[in-house]
């Protein structure tokens, strides 16, 4: 993509704010122009005291030169007024526009990551992605803060600056303005050469960033395998990697000033030999000279800092490439808009017809599975690891697409649903359990943020919560910590529960519920299933036997296929691989 792909695509994302960025950019232009007047000041000052009565402000009517010079003080005050006034509506306008767009940047982010299906995050490493929100959504951030207003100031300065040398002398003009065509294309020379580098820096950030975040969550693991060095040495090498990334971006933004300020010495010295060899033979005032001298001063500040300013831009282009690129991505999960009402959805069979699924890469899971998940029935899923047993709920709550055939619910293939709808209609406690550091009172609410106080305690009672909640200092106020960290395995499945509890779905899906916790919890957590699962379809995948016995049917998977398919006593007479796990999880084989 061109140099000017990133900034279009920029600009059309906030095109809600043009009218800020119009008023803005006219605060920055006008505050300019003002600025640039001083040195003409100094010049009519300069005119005044060399000329008197013959100066320029003599002509306009003012021939006493003292009366003059007041003209001249009162204009500078107007002049200096004006300029702080607009420097100070332009930056009011970059900031708070620069924070509006930060933050409708990162929102329309996230919310668009959202809505990815789970196959997108499984391609991306979590770290990369929180780069993107917060370090590169900040790059753009400062670009609008200051770049935006320097690039306007210093494009304002060429021209006006150009204009008041043609007006004064065109001979001089030539001469002082010739290196300004050789910096703009020397400029836009240099910013293509750092696009690349400065996308280099941006995924060598989010390498960091993806590596520091796995290290942080697996701290327990690297200090039980005593591997802080080799931690210590990967995080080394990748800051090394960043570290050397920029080294290059550097080396090339670091040379762009000097380059520049020795273009514009030769403009000055022109402007210096010429306009002063004018001057001696009488073809220019004292005071345009002066003029002349001072505005070429002005040329060269604001054209030194171009360099820094483009550095701003390019940094802000990469980032904003990074950031558009995830926002434009493709949603792969496409949704309908069926809805159906909740009669429909309780009465109703989840029925798999013929469906094939593969992971990209890998071989299928299932082939041509086939399967009723009757209204109000207790189905157990038991299975080797890599069975499919997680997939099978993947596919329900469409995280993963069969790749053939079709899953109805309520008369309609799932893909035909709305996605809230169809998600409002589960209640999941997920193997991995994810809580939210907040109090366990909200954490439970989470399942139905309208429930009330009394309804949240009502769940925790049927999860078997309350007892151990009221035993902490803080009670229902007690908050749980990062990701759940202050609460044992047992009690964050709990609490998962007591929040598929409160949301009252009509199919309620437990994935390895109680794989992690000990005999006694494991007991509390089957009393509680067994209460929750009634008058409810309920999908049970376990790994103990134990937790599946009470279902109404028990399916146990192989290979992707439905081996066996009954009740607990059913199966274990049968003899089958379900026998065998039975017999091995109770002790009575080897």
């Amino acid at each position: 993509m061109g140099e000017s792909g990133p900034f279009r695509r920029l600009l059309g994302h906030m095109g809600s704010h043009r009218g800020t960025i119009r008023l803005a950019s006219f605060c920055s232009v006008t505050n300019k122009i003002w600025d640039l007047a001083p040195p003409l000041l100094i010049g009519l000052a300069v005119d005044v005291v060399v000329e008197r009565e013959d100066s320029f402000l003599a002509s306009l009517g003012f021939v006493d030169p003292w009366h003059q010079l007041i003209l001249l003080s009162v204009l500078t005050f107007f002049i200096w007024g004006l300029e702080s006034l607009f420097e100070y509506f332009y930056g009011i306008l970059w900031r708070n526009l620069a924070q509006t767009v930060q933050h409708e940047l990162r929102i329309d982010t996230f919310a668009h990551v959202q809505r990815q299906g789970m196959g997108w995050f499984d391609e991306r490493q979590k770290g990369d992605i929180l780069a993107i929100l917060n370090d590169d959504v900040n790059q753009l951030e400062r670009f609008l803060d200051k770049g935006a207003n320097d690039l306007l100031q210093v494009s304002t300065t060429v021209v006006v600056v150009g204009a008041v040398f043609i007006a004064i002398s065109w001979q001089v003009a030539l001469f002082a303005v010739l290196p300004i065509p050789l910096i703009v294309w020397g400029s836009f020379r240099y910013q293509r050469s750092l696009e690349p580098r400065y996308a280099e820096v941006r995924r060598a950030a989010g390498a960091m960033n993806a590596l520091l975040e796995n290290d942080l969550s697996g701290m327990s693991t690297i200090q039980s395998f005593t591997a802080e060095d080799r931690e210590i040495k990967r995080v080394e090498d990748l800051s090394n990697v960043y570290r050397e990334s920029n080294r290059q971006a550097i080396r090339l933004s670091a040379a762009f000033t000097p380059l520049i300020r020795m273009a514009i010495l030769c403009g000055f010295t022109a402007t210096l030999l010429l306009g002063g060899w004018m001057t001696l033979e009488n073809e220019l005032a004292v005071g345009a000279y002066s003029v002349l001298v001072f505005m070429t001063q002005r040329l060269l500040w604001p054209l030194t800092r171009l360099g820094e300013t483009f550095d701003l831009y390019q940094r802000a282009m990469a980032s904003s490439t990074r950031v558009l690129d995830v926002l434009t991505s493709p949603t792969e999960v496409e949704q309908g808009d069926y809805a159906p009402d909740s009669d429909a959805v309780e009465s109703s069979p989840i029925v798999f017809s013929d469906v094939d699924f593969s992971y990209p890469g890998r071989d299928p899971v299932f082939s041509k599975l086939n399967l009723e998940l009757r209204s109000g029935e207790t189905v157990g899923v038991v299975g080797s690891t890599g069975a499919g047993k997680t997939t099978l709920i993947r596919l329900l709550l469409r995280f993963a697409e069969p790749t053939k055939g079709t899953i109805q619910w309520a008369g309609q293939p799932l893909h035909e649903w709305s996605l809230e709808r169809l998600r409002s209609s589960m209640a999941l406690v997920d193997q991995h359990i994810t809580l939210f550091p907040t109090t366990i009172m909200e954490n439970i609410r989470y399942g139905d943020p309208s429930a009330t106080d009394a309804s949240v305690k009502e769940a925790a009672k049927l999860a078997e919560v309350t007892e151990f909640v009221e035993s902490l200092p803080m009670g229902w106020e007690t908050l749980v910590g990062e990701g759940g960290h202050r609460l044992s395995g047992g009690q964050r499945q709990r609490l998962a529960i007591a929040r598929a509890v409160l949301k009252n779905a009509p199919l309620l899906i437990l994935d390895e519920a109680t794989s992690s916790v000990d005999n006694e919890t494991e007991a509390a957590l089957q009393r509680s299933i067994n209460k929750i699962s009634r008058d409810r379809t309920a999908v049970i995948i376990a790994h103990r036997l134990s937790t599946v016995r009470n279902a109404d049917r028990i399916l146990v998977l192989d290979q992707g296929c439905i081996v066996e398919d009954g009740a607990h006593e059913a199966l274990v007479k049968l003899n089958g691989i379900y026998a065998r796990m039975w017999a091995v999880q109770t002790g009575e084989s080897v």
